[in-house]
Order: structure tokens, then sequence, then C-alpha cells
């Protein structure tokens, strides 16, 4: 069976997920919204270097919504502005259509995302008689379907750890790595990801999610976050790293479970290789390394490369893949919000080549 999908927005992940739709042998391109003039009314296909497909990109929403089709692949950047991402998706989920998305994070695992939001989005499922996925690579699968699936080999569990060890130096999003993240500013100032309860807000959710997974309750969530600066300046892709100012961050999110920490999720960022030697080493050039303690005490590493030989392009093809190849379980699935829980095992069926 064919899906007929849409793909909402180019950008970072969206340009990876447009190559997946047209290449699936599952899923068929009948709709390109897009948020540049430059990009409004020229091929599919040719915005991501392939043969024309004879689908036309456009920025005009509501002829989109007016198109008949199973599923809108949703990946307009949500971090700024999970309001405006939120009517977006409600919009297309009262027009009949399934959504999977990589946007608003904390919608991973909708039982401890914003009420509101999953209020909105849970009546338009129910208007449009529709289901809606969040996913990703973290939040998503790194953190929550792989973790969980590896505590099946355990008799018993003392804690779980997620890390992502990453070098975002080639990770092109300006806005996320020097306003939001606060790389590149100075060690004193508060940037957005940092500001009490943000970290909370982003991935607490994916901390609750691991709870549900294996039956516990959480107390409460803390944050914990060190910072280390650059020891002269340097330049990345997307911009200047000056000397003194922030170049590497540390943060977790810490499940407490009866006074002790025991679901946490870890990011351990560099802007450079060098920088932070004493902190977590990634195997290869960035991973996501899973402890569990317990019986049996296991580790996984997940590394990622891209065909261009870089993990953060890895991460991104992943992260579009993931939700492409969920899309007819969504389909399938009763209206409402879904996680990971709710889904079947995922693979990346009839993509064997």
């Amino acid at each position: 069976m064919s899906y007929r999908v849409i793909q909402w927005s180019t950008g970072n992940v969206g340009r990876h997920a447009l190559r997946g739709i047209i290449q699936h042998p599952d899923l068929e391109l009948v709709g390109l919204w897009v948020s540049s003039p430059a990009k409004a009314g020229r091929d599919a296909g040719e915005l991501v270097g392939l043969p024309p497909v004879g689908v036309t990109a456009t920025s005009d929403a509501a002829a989109l919504l007016a198109m008949r089709a199973d599923c809108v692949s949703y990946t307009a950047t949500g971090d700024l502005r999970p309001a405006d991402a939120v009517d977006d998706m409600c919009r297309i989920l009262e027009s009949g259509k399934n959504v999977v998305a990589t946007s608003v994070v904390p919608l991973v695992y909708p039982p401890a995302a914003d009420p509101g939001s999953v209020e909105k989005l849970g009546a338009a499922c129910r208007k449009g008689k529709t289901s809606c996925f969040t996913s990703g690579i973290d939040p998503g699968f790194a953190n929550d379907v792989l973790p969980l699936t590896l505590t099946s080999l355990c008799a018993r569990v003392d804690s779980v750890r997620v890390m992502e060890i990453v070098n975002y130096a080639t990770y092109n999003q300006p806005q996320v790595l020097f306003e939001t993240m606060g790389f590149g500013k100075p060690l004193d100032h508060t940037p957005l990801i940092l500001i009490p309860g943000v970290l909370t807000m982003a991935w607490g959710p994916v901390v609750h999610q691991l709870a549900a997974g294996l039956g516990v309750a959480i107390d409460e969530i803390r944050e914990v976050h060190e910072k280390q600066a650059a020891p002269e300046t340097f330049d990345i892709p997307p911009g200047r790293v000056p000397a003194g100012t922030m170049a590497a961050l540390r943060f977790e999110i810490q499940g407490m479970v009866r006074g002790r920490p025991a679901l946490i999720v870890e990011h351990v960022t560099r802007l450079r290789d060098d920088l932070a030697p004493e902190w977590p080493q990634p195997t290869g050039s960035g991973c996501y390394r899973i402890h569990v303690k317990g019986s049996p005490s296991l580790t996984c590493e997940l590394t990622l490369e891209g065909e261009d030989g870089d993990h953060n392009t890895g991460g991104l093809v992943a992260t579009a893949m993931r939700i492409l190849n969920a899309i007819p379980a969504v389909c399938a699935a009763p209206p409402g919000l879904l996680s990971a829980l709710d889904l079947p095992l995922v693979t990346a069926r009839h993509l064997v080549r």
C-alpha cells in the first residue's frame, strides 16, 4: 500500500525527509510546503538534488490542507515557536490528515507535555479522526525505544542513563547554537535552554516516558549543568566562537526515584573535540550511549554517520526516517496523540536494496 504524504518544510530535517519520501517505495509525495519565496514554485525533486517529481513547492497552506493525503511529515522548527507549530499541526489534523513530526519535542510523551497543547491537539485528532506522533533521535528513539528495549534483558534495573555526546560544530543552525544553547556567549550569560525549568520542559517528558515504560513513579526532576570556555577564538561553519565564551556544555535532567537519580538524560556537547577532555568522550565523532545499571549492567553505543561522513548529517537523516517509517503504523492507529509506547516495532520496511 502506498501512503500519500505532504512534506511540511525543507530545513535541516525537512530536506532529508523530502528526499526520503521521494525515494521510499511505500510513500507518494503529493505536496510540499515551504516558507521561502525563493523555493515556492520549484519542483520538489530539484530542491533536494533529484530529478523532477511533478510536485511543486508552495507556501499556500490552505491549498495543501484541501488536498487528499494520508499523512503530513511536519518538520518545521518548533523550538522558538511551539504555539505556532501546535496550531499548524491542529489545522492539519482537523483536515483529516495524520501527522508525524519532529517539532515540539516534549510531545514525544504527550502525558507529560504542556496540558494546553495536548488538549488542543487531542481535540483536533478527534475532529479529524486522525493521529499524531512526534519522535526524533534526541529526544526520541535514542532516549526511549532503545534504552527501554535494552532493559528487557534485565532481572533488576537500578538506573538508566541515556547520553548524547556530540560535537555540534557542523550542526548548521546558528539560531539554535548561539541563541537557544548559548554557545559563543559569556559564561555568566543564561541562554534560553538553561533558564530554570526549560530543560525539564524539553526533556522531562523523555524521563517520564522511561518511567512509564518501566512502571515506576518519578518523585521530581532535577536539572544540573556546567560550561567550559573557548581557550582562544575559533570559527565553525555556523559562525565565530570568541575566546572566553562558552564552547562546551554539559547538562543532565535527572528523574529522582526514592531520593536518588535513577533515570537520567545527559548531553555532552562540544564545538571542538579537544574541549573539556575530562568529560565523557564519544565513540567515533559522536554517539548516543546508554548505561543500564542492574542485573546485568550493560552499555550500548549508537553511532550515526551520514553518506558525507558527518555524524550530524547521520542524525538528521535518522530523525527524518524514524517518522517516515512510522507512517503506516500511525495511519493505522486509533485517533489521538501517540508516543513510542503506543506503536508496534517500526523497521525500514521495503528499504533493503
